[in-house]
């Protein structure tokens, strides 16, 4: 039966990214950020032995001054950066080092980021994580790449953007997304000043003529459009946006542009700036950042922090700070939550009981609706616990003091009332020994807090020392849990705690037993 149940895991781990890649291309996952990333930078040619990009023509065909991309020979890899540090994680220097690159590049791209919040802040841990480059890791930085694009599809531009900037984004790939972070998050002025003084980076024609235009040489970012026609370097649907960005008074009165083929950042803002703005509503959830600027209306700023907040992608007081800005000016979704939180926030600043009882509710509802609750937690559980509740709300204020990072402290306030509480409070303390129960999903988490044995193929990997493979694929593991393969959850929070992650693992068990969520 192990043997078997071994094998599964395999065969589970290895078509996840087929599985994945399947699932991005029938639309029923968001673009990965490599899809959307702007067309700023032109990518270094290939190089004959004699110097000669093998691609180049014989004749030129034009006078102009060729871009020249210079690429350094000692460059290093990138893929040591991170901005914290194996003191920070808890996790060794050598986190990668064993593992070739060419392994740990697609398990970094399948992971799942609709999963549970503690799975989600492992995975930003492991990208931001300062560790000794992978096997085989060349100057490109594969990996650093990909953990850069983890982030941007996480939605979570702020580490994306530290991370980019402690490699220094002085490559055609490491700048083409710093690039695009600073235009979602209105900081593009660095990085055209970045194209203007490093004549390593050649920008392409569009990237050009909008960081001109955004240091205000209008008339040179004119000229390089009109050169850019002359060269053909410049597609229809680009002239026609370029040409509306440098002059929008000769198009006043006709009918906007058409929707864009590929809606990229630097094509985002561009149209925001000729007021024909996209809604982020559809586009990847990086791009929502975009609209928590507090130029935009209130409801969109909610719904973007919304659409955010459920990856950990913003700072949880973003949230719910925003919801207390304005009064609700109509009802049913976002309106009903932002009412629901203003009224338990104004229940919780007055310290009244009988309100927050009356409140918690309705405002844990609205939280379930958007997949907020541990943000919630994170937020409102330290104001909740100081209160006297009673009878169901106590329950539940109970039960959200778990999903809070004072899950252990909350357990040992209060004494257990129904036999679930008793189970929950164990995990929350790691000490499950005399438990068990009928709940197929509860047996599965307090089988992995015994002494299971290690899955293979991680406790092999991990003799091998190859510990970020291992919890790549570890996270892999509990996400096809979650749609109902109980055994994988046992390993997958068995590797965990045999690695050292409990707080890891406690936090996972306990999302998973009161989130109830089946994917």
């Amino acid at each position: 039966m192990k043997v078997l149940r071994e094998r599964v895991i395999a065969a589970a781990l290895g078509c996840l990214t087929a599985v994945t890649a399947a699932a991005q291309q029938d639309g029923t996952e968001p673009l990965s950020a490599i899809d959307w990333l702007s067309q700023s930078v032109q990518a270094p040619e290939a190089v004959a032995a004699e110097g000669v990009a093998l691609d180049e023509p014989p004749v030129a065909t034009s006078a102009d001054t060729p871009e020249i991309i210079v690429t350094p020979l000692d460059r290093t890899s990138p893929d040591a950066t991170g901005i914290l540090s194996p003191a920070q994680t808890g996790l060794p220097r050598s986190l990668w080092a064993s593992s070739g690159e060419a392994v740990l590049v697609p398990l970094v791209q399948a992971e799942r980021v609709d999963t549970l919040p503690a799975l989600q802040d492992l995975l930003v841990t492991l990208m931001l994580a300062e560790a000794d480059p992978p096997a085989g890791a060349g100057a490109q930085g594969a990996l650093f790449l990909a953990r850069v694009d983890k982030l941007l599809d996480l939605g979570a531009l702020d580490p994306a953007q530290a991370l980019l900037e402690a490699a220094g984004p002085d490559s055609p790939d490491l700048f083409r997304r710093w690039f695009d972070v600073t235009l979602l998050t209105g900081t593009e002025d660095s990085a055209c000043d970045v194209l203007r003084d490093k004549p390593t980076i050649a920008p392409t024609y569009p990237a050009r003529i909008f960081c001109l235009a955004r240091n205000g040489d209008w008339t040179a970012a004119a000229l390089t459009l009109n050169t850019a026609r002359a060269l053909g370097d410049v597609t229809a649907e680009e002239d026609a946006l370029l040409s509306r960005f440098l002059d929008p008074d000769l198009f006043e009165g006709l009918p906007p542009l058409p929707p864009p083929t590929r809606t990229s950042p630097l094509e985002f803002r561009m149209r925001e700036a000729i007021g024909e703005g996209l809604t982020t509503a559809t586009l990847p959830r990086a791009f929502s950042h975009a609209d928590l600027r507090n130029t935009l209306g209130w409801r969109s700023r909610m719904e973007a922090a919304e659409r955010l907040a459920r990856f950990g992608a913003i700072p949880v007081n973003t949230l719910f700070d925003i919801y207390l800005l304005n009064t609700p000016a109509a009802s049913g979704g976002v309106w009903d939550r932002a009412e629901a939180i203003q009224r338990f926030d104004t229940a919780v600043r007055a310290g009244d009981p009988t309100a927050v009882a009356s409140a918690l509710p309705g405002a844990y509802a609205a939280m379930q609706a958007i997949r907020a609750e541990v943000a919630f937690a994170r937020f409102y559980a330290p104001g909740i616990s100081r209160l006297p509740l009673s009878g169901p709300a106590d329950a539940l204020a109970y039960r959200i003091g778990l999903l809070s990072p004072e899950y252990e402290t909350v357990a040992l306030a209060r004494a257990p009332v129904t036999p679930e509480e008793r189970i929950l409070q164990a995990i929350a303390r790691g000490e499950v020994e005399g438990l068990a129960s009928e709940n197929r999903r509860i047996t599965a988490v307090l089988t992995a807090f015994g002494t299971p044995p290690l899955a293979e193929p991680m406790a092999t990997q991990i003799a091998e020392g190859k510990l970020g493979e291992a919890i790549l694929r570890t996270v892999a593991l509990f996400n096809q849990g979650l749609g109902g393969d109980l055994a994988a959850v046992t390993d997958a929070l068995a590797l965990l705690r045999h690695v050292g992650m409990e707080d890891v693992a406690r936090r996972a068990a306990l999302q998973f037993l009161i989130l109830d969520r089946p994917t």
